[in-house]
């Protein structure tokens, strides 16, 4: 019995010593236990033990490019470098630039934690907010400076940072008409134009020049050349506008091809060219959106010889555009039956379905037989 014992109690102190072993195992240990055993070992295991995570280190050096860390991480490993001239050699993982950056960081969150007021509650009073906030939002158009004047009538005077502070509160969106908001309220009497370069087999280049109507999605006129001359656009113009349909607006790039000849014809027509700014394609993203979708849909996927074979292929595809192809931009409605009112939700087909195939297959279309007849 008393060996048993002796046995048991052996095992207890065993599974012990292998617990605390583990604990301050330094792949597992805290730094403050990992600091506390080594002050119970001697300079020579200290030095080897560091050569021995040194060398770990530039294996995990070599196999993770970005080690993550947490910022009790980048605390410890900052209050640590500020103990010893050697941080520097000491880091592996990190650079020391990294080590100054955190640094730099902690002290301006220590700064502003410090410098920010115990009292939240605004010195100007609550009724003189709410009355700067009401300016703002019945006179849209007003700037800071105007609010400004408006205050100094009723003898409140404070600076203009203040009223655009309290102004954002309530002007979420920027004042006055933006571009976006501009091309929703003119988009039907809004045209926009572009060129697109299209390769032939042994890489000649061919331009096609398109014009989309904005409210519609609607491709107004199509173009192919080898030589993009200013007359060559002007004419486009002429052949897109006759029995003098035209646009009042006709969006288009700074492009060379877009010269004087072009400029005073529009002028002559009463049509206002709007230059998008340089380098800014989302300026004529619906006629970008259409050359893209040429290109991809259909250009991409022949091979072209020709300039009039090309300028076939375009035109077609911008009749299947116009009168098949529904359009996302305009709630899947087709260009030319923009305006027909959306149907109420049906699951059952009213006849025959038929397929139509466009471009030798590339696109097909589905409508009812009787549609056709």
């Amino acid at each position: 019995m008393f060996s048993a014992i002796w046995n048991a109690c052996k095992s207890i102190v065993s599974h012990v010593k292998d617990t605390i072993k583990q604990w301050t195992k330094p792949a597992t240990a805290t730094l403050a236990v990992g600091a506390v055993q080594d002050l119970c070992r001697s300079k020579s295991d200290l030095i080897t033990e560091n050569a021995i995570l040194r060398q770990q280190l530039i294996v995990l050096k070599r196999s993770v490019k970005r080690p993550k860390f947490t910022e009790g991480d980048r605390l410890r490993l900052t209050i640590l470098s500020r103990l010893t001239k050697f941080w520097q050699s000491a880091l592996h993982i990190v650079k020391p630039d990294t080590i100054l950056r955190w640094h730099r960081d902690m002290f301006k969150r220590y700064w502003k934690r410090i410098s920010t007021p115990k009292s939240r509650e605004p010195r100007i009073p609550r009724e003189t907010i709410e009355l700067i906030k009401q300016m703002a939002q019945e006179n849209p158009r007003w700037g800071a400076k105007k609010i400004y004047g408006e205050l100094r009538k009723l003898e409140v005077v404070m600076d203009k940072r203040t009223i655009k502070k309290y102004m954002k509160m309530v002007r979420k969106k920027p004042s006055g008409q933006n571009w976006r908001t501009f091309l929703k309220n003119h988009a039907h009497e809004i045209w926009a134009c572009d060129f697109t370069v299209i390769h032939s087999l042994f890489f000649k280049p061919f331009y096609a020049f398109v014009i989309v109507e904005h409210e519609s999605r609607k491709v107004v006129h199509t173009a192919v050349t080898t030589n993009p001359t200013d007359e060559w656009t002007a004419q486009q113009i002429r052949e897109a506008t006759p029995w003098g349909k035209r646009p009042r607006f006709l969006i288009h790039d700074n492009d060379g091809k877009y010269g004087r000849q072009f400029k005073n014809l529009l002028k002559d027509s009463g049509i206002k060219a709007i230059n998008t700014p340089p380098k800014a394609p989302r300026a004529n993203a619906i006629c970008e959106r259409f050359t893209g979708s040429l290109q991809r849909e259909c250009t991409d996927n022949f091979l072209v010889f020709l300039q009039h074979p090309l300028h076939r292929i375009i035109s077609t595809y911008a009749d299947y555009f116009n009168l098949q192809r529904p359009h996302q931009g305009i709630n899947q409605h087709i260009p030319e039956r923009l305006h027909q009112p959306t149907p109420p939700p049906n699951y059952q087909l009213k006849g025959r379905v038929i397929s139509t195939s466009v471009l030798n297959g590339l696109f097909h279309s589905y409508s009812y037989a009787h549609q056709l007849q």
